[in-house]
């Protein structure tokens, strides 16, 4: 199976026959965030010559292992790198300064149906059909903020209070029908298991609110960078199935973004990226060394993103006992499975309840 691969650096990739090479400059200071645009110039050596270079490194890529590319930092690709990429099926992601998702290159599709298409329309511009969709998203992730309040509640910290709240919220998810206030429904339960944050975490790290672009302090740059990784694993799923990236339901439509992606990522917020964040702060396996802060905001360096990538990977590979098929599946193939239970249900074949973790 082919692995996601992912680039931390500043630098340039290029092609000579069937190979990509990435080439980029020596740093001496590896806990920096690194701002700087890419000089063209700079990177303009011939591949042949590199070696020779003693402030350039240059790796090749496993192109026949590597199932996504994601880059961030200031990455450049040439024409044939692109060309190359596209011919094996390999979709490219791009992350911005501050660990916020931006853009991905997509090789054609090769699932395309006409079918889903007309009905993925259909379902979002019947408003009835729209908001029953809106409401399981919803449910979902709400469900799965609750389970992670309960786990914690059973190692002994107090959430009482938000638990009921959050219980009696969802109470009235079936009965919203406006998708402005299902989704302001949503954003008060968000905020109340937000606001437990600060007494799950047990070490330093103060969580206070939710701030993004820039994220503020270091559980915010690990949220907006987690959940930038969670966007850019639901668009590799989706591109394997016959969805349409970019007709959504809970989140709008709109102009150079796949909203799908959104939907689907509130339901596994919880179970991949919050749950990654609570371990890596409160085995102190990511501190405050990690972290990068300047006037108005606070990311993770090189090193941090390094360690959160690692064990965002190991959780998505990690399995669980899928209780309706009876076997051993990863959170990734459960991203998956979510995408194929959402083309069943567009195609009539059967209606869609959004996965719900139970452990």
């Amino acid at each position: 199976m082919n692995k996601n691969f992912y680039i931390l650096k500043n630098g340039k990739l290029i092609r000579k026959y069937n190979t990509i090479y990435f080439i980029y400059q020596k740093q001496e200071e590896n806990n920096k965030v690194f701002k700087a645009e890419i000089d063209e110039e700079e990177f303009d050596v011939e591949t042949e010559n590199i070696a020779n270079k003693l402030e350039y490194e240059k790796r090749i890529l496993p192109i026949e292992q590597i199932g996504n590319l994601f880059l961030y930092g200031r990455v450049s690709l040439t024409s044939g790198v692109i060309s190359l990429l596209c011919k094996k099926s390999i979709p490219v992601h791009f992350f911005g300064y501050y660990g916020n998702y931006e853009g991905s290159i997509i090789p054609k599709e090769s699932l395309l149906s006409g079918k889903m298409h007309i009905n993925q329309a259909a379902h979002y511009l019947d408003y009835r059909k729209r908001i029953l969709l809106a409401r399981k998203f919803i449910e979902g992730a709400s469900l799965n903020m609750l389970r992670n309040l309960k786990y914690y509640q059973s190692e002994g910290r107090d959430f009482e209070s938000k638990i009921e709240y959050i219980e009696n919220e969802i109470k009235k998810i079936t009965n919203i029908i406006d998708i402005n206030k299902l989704r302001a429904l949503e954003g008060g339960i968000r905020n109340k298991y937000y606001a437990c944050f600060d007494v799950i975490i047990k070490n330093t790290f103060k969580f206070e609110k939710r701030t993004k672009q820039p994220p503020l302090n270091p559980i915010n740059a690990m949220i907006s960078f987690g959940n930038a990784l969670l966007y850019s694993t639901i668009i590799k799923n989706i591109y394997h199935t016959q969805l349409n990236q970019t007709i959504a339901f809970l989140h709008e439509p709109s102009e150079r973004r796949y909203s799908l992606s959104l939907d689907l990522s509130e339901i596994f917020k919880p179970l991949i990226v919050d749950r990654v964040i609570f371990k890596l702060t409160n085995k102190q396996i990511i501190t405050e060394k990690h972290f990068v802060k300047e006037l108005n905001s606070c990311l993770l360096n090189e090193k941090g993103k390094k360690i959160f990538v690692m064990e965002y990977e190991k959780k998505l590979n990690s399995t669980i006992k899928h209780r309706s098929l009876k076997r051993n599946v990863s959170y990734e193939r459960l991203i998956y499975l979510e995408c194929i239970k959402l083309c069943k249900h567009l195609l009539g074949m059967k209606k869609y309840e959004p996965f719900v973790i139970w452990w």
